[in-house]
């Protein structure tokens, strides 16, 4: 039966390490996708001490964008995280900045996406970050962003059964 959960919250809120638990609590063996990209080696070194504190368990999955290409049929994961995902979208690597996505593009691009891959019959664990609660930035580049991964976190609560919001530590049922 497909379910969809999304964890929000702030930094170091405990977004992951709830998302985790629950996991483990649903599955012997969750799946682990991270959406990062690995910019340099002290980020890569950041991910290997991840994938060790998490156990033989879990079955990890690096992919940056392209999620629906990977069958989880049938199978518990966690998606870590949505604002990395976002970025991904947003800023293409290797395009100049006149052929980078607009706001509303990457937006459809994430939803037609989200959309393809949570239609398999699997339980997903979404982490995201609430980065719009920090104040309006400076920077139009920033705003933008915040713009896309806040109408993103709308929709994914939206499809989502379940939404839990990160406090210090402490998980608030929000819906």
């Amino acid at each position: 039966m497909r379910r969809i959960i999304l964890i929000t919250g702030g930094q170091r809120s405990g977004k992951s390490q709830q998302a985790e638990q629950l996991a483990l609590s649903l599955s012997p063996n969750p799946v682990y996708v991270a959406t990062a990209h690995i910019w340099d080696e002290e980020f890569r070194e950041r991910v290997r001490r991840h994938q060790e504190r998490r156990g033989p368990q879990w079955t990890n999955i690096e992919e940056e964008r392209n999620l629906s290409r990977h069958d989880l049929t049938g199978r518990v994961a966690v998606i870590d995280c949505i604002t990395l995902w976002c970025t991904n979208f947003f800023f293409e690597r290797n395009k100049p900045d006149w052929e980078q996505p607009s706001v509303d593009e990457a937006l459809e691009a994430l939803k037609k996406e989200f959309d393809q891959f949570t239609s398999q019959d699997a339980t997903f664990i979404f982490v995201t970050n609430e980065i719009g609660s920090g104040g309006v930035s400076t920077d139009a580049i920033q705003r933008r962003f915040t713009d896309l991964e806040g109408w993103m976190n709308q929709y994914v609560a939206s499809k989502a059964d379940e939404v839990i919001l990160m406090v210090s530590g402490i998980p608030v049922k929000i819906k």
